[in-house]
C-alpha cells in the first residue's frame, strides 16, 4: 500500500502541546516561526493559510498557566477558524476542584486533609489525584508575580474564580475539543487504540468512520461542558458531567484508561512508544489517516516519530525534560518537520531534523537494544533515543556509517498490539 498524494490546498499545520504552565515552551515555538508570532502586545497571531493545534495540558507544572491560558482562548476567540485547542486531562481534571473544594472532597482524602484548611486539602488535590505537586507553588508564584497576594486562600480562591462560568479556564475548555482531523492527519491528546477507536461515551456500538466518529466525540464532549455550566457546575449528588472527569482520568485501580482519547497511552511502562496496533492503523488508513499526531506520553527532549511505508504516528509531549523549551512540529501535507533542542552527551543542544527521505532510518527501531531512530542532527549523525523507568531517558548518537551495518524494523508493539 503506498502513502496517498495530499492535496496541494491542504493549509500548513503549527503543532504545539503539552507546555504545563511553561511560558518558555511557549515563548520558544513563536520563535522565529513563521506561523504563529507573539505580536508587540505578547498576543499570539496565526498567519494566513494556517491553522494552530493546540494538542492539551496548557496548565499545571510552571508558573505561567492562567497566563498560558489566557493567550491560547485569546487567539482562538480572535481567529476561530485558525486554531483548534485539544483539551488535555490536566485541563479537564480541574472541573473537580468546584466541587472538591466545597465539601466533596475526593473519596480517598485521609480525614486529616478533610478537615484541614482549604490550602491544604488542594495541595492534597493537586499532588495526589491529579500528578501535579509543582501546581500549587507555580500558581503561588503566578499570582504574587502579577502583584497580587499568595497566600494559600489566594492561591484557592484563584482556581476556584478560574472554574466560574466566566472563568478564563471554563470559556477556555468550552473552546476545547477531543479530536480533529485535518487532511490525511488526526489530532488526539493520548492516543488512538482499539478500546477508543469509534467510540463514544453513552453510545452502545461504535461509530463508523473517522470523520463521523469525530464529530460524536466533539458533540458529546460539548454536551459535558454545557452540562457544567447550566445549571453551573451542581455540587449536589453525582454531577451530570462526571462521565468527562472519568474519561480524561485512568480506570479505577490502574494507571491506564485507553478507552480514552484523552488519557490512552502507546507506550510501555517506561514510556517507550509504539505504533498503534495493526487493525487500528489499518482502519484509519481506510478512512484517509496518514498520520496520526498526539501529546499526553512524554517521549523525552523532542518529539518522537514512528512510521511504517505508509503510516507515521507522532509523539511530541517532551515535559520531563530537561530542556523547557517547546518543540515546533510544523506539518505541510506529507511531510513533517519538527525542530526541538535537545540535550545530549556532555550537554550539547542540538536541533532535530524530523524531514524524511526514501531512505531515511527515522522513525524505525533497532532490532537489537530497541532504540528509535529519533532524528538526523545537523552533523549527519543520528540521535537514538530509549526510555527507562522513572521518566528517564537514554540517548546514543550514532555516525550514518555505522547505522546502516545495524538492523532496523517498524516500531510495532508484541503480537498482541501492545507496546514492547
Amino acid at each position: 500500500m503506498t502513502a496517498p498524494v495530499a492535496p496541494s490546498n491542504l493549509p500548513v499545520v503549527a503543532y504545539l502541546t503539552d507546555v504545563e504552565g511553561l511560558w518558555p515552551k511557549l515563548e520558544s515555538f513563536v520563535q522565529g516561526n513563521p506561523w504563529v508570532s507573539l505580536d508587540h502586545e505578547g498576543r499570539l497571531r496565526v498567519a494566513p493559510g494556517a491553522f494552530f493545534v493546540f494538542g492539551g495540558d496548557a496548565i499545571d507544572r510552571g508558573a505561567h498557566g492562567r497566563r498560558i491560558v489566557a493567550a491560547l482562548l485569546d487567539v482562538k476567540l480572535r481567529q476561530p477558524d485558525q486554531v483548534i485547542l485539544l483539551a488535555g486531562n490536566r485541563d479537564i481534571n480541574k472541573l473537580r476542584l468546584l466541587r472538591e473544594l466545597s465539601g466533596f472532597p475526593p473519596q480517598r482524602t485521609p480525614d486529616e486533609i478533610r478537615r484541614a484548611p482549604r490550602p491544604e486539602l488542594l495541595r492534597w488535590i493537586l499532588s495526589n489525584t491529579m500528578g501535579a505537586a509543582l501546581a500549587f507553588e507555580g500558581r503561588q508564584r503566578e499570582l504574587v508575580d502579577g502583584g497580587g497576594d499568595g497566600d494559600g486562600e489566594a492561591v484557592v480562591e484563584s482556581f476556584l474564580a478560574d472554574l466560574t462560568p466566566q472563568g478564563d479556564l471554563t470559556r477556555y475548555l468550552a473552546c476545547c475539543q477531543l479530536a480533529f482531523r485535518c487532511g490525511l492527519n488526526l489530532f488526539v491528546h493520548g492516543s488512538v487504540t482499539p478500546e477508543n477507536l469509534g467510540r463514544v461515551p453513552g453510545l452502545p456500538s461504535p461509530v463508523d468512520g473517522v470523520d463521523a466518529w469525530v464529530d460524536a466525540l466533539n458533540r458529546w464532549y460539548h454536551q459535558q461542558i454545557d452540562a457544567y455550566l447550566d445549571p453551573p457546575a451542581s455540587l449536589q449528588g453525582d454531577p451530570p458531567w462526571s462521565p468527562l472527569v472519568a474519561y480524561q482520568a485512568p480506570l479505577p485501580g490502574t494507571k491506564l484508561n485507553q478507552t480514552s482519547v484523552v488519557y490512552a497511552r502507546p507506550t510501555d511502562d517506561a514510556g517507550n512508544p509504539a505504533l498503534p496496533p495493526r487493525a487500528v492503523v489499518e482502519d484509519l488508513r481506510r478512512d484517509g489517516i496518514h498520520r496520526v499526531i498526539v501529546g499526553h506520553s512524554p517521549v523525552g527532549d523532542c518529539p518522537a516519530l514512528l512510521r511504517t511505508e505508509d503510516f507515521e504516528f507522532l509523539l511530541a509531549d517532551n515535559s520531563y525534560s530537561p530542556v523547557e523549551s517547546g518543540s515546533r512540529v510544523l506539518i505541510r501535507g506529507e511531510q513533517v518537520e519538527s525542530e526541538g533542542p535537545s540535550r545530549v552527551g556532555g550537554g550539547e543542544r542540538v536541533r532535530i531534523d524530523l524531514r524524511l527521505g526514501e531512505s531515511s532510518p527515522v522513525g524505525l527501531r533497532l532490532v537489537e537494544g530497541g532504540h528509535l531512530v529519533k532524528g538526523q542532527l545537523s552533523s549527519g549523525d543520528f540521535l537514538l533515543h530509549r526510555s527507562l523507568p522513572g521518566f528517564r531517558v537514554e540517548h546514543r548518537i550514532l555516525p550514518a556509517y555505522e547505522l546502516r551495518r545495524l538492523a532496523l524494523q517498524e516500531p510495532w508493539g508484541d503480537a498482541s498490539g501492545s507496546p514492547p
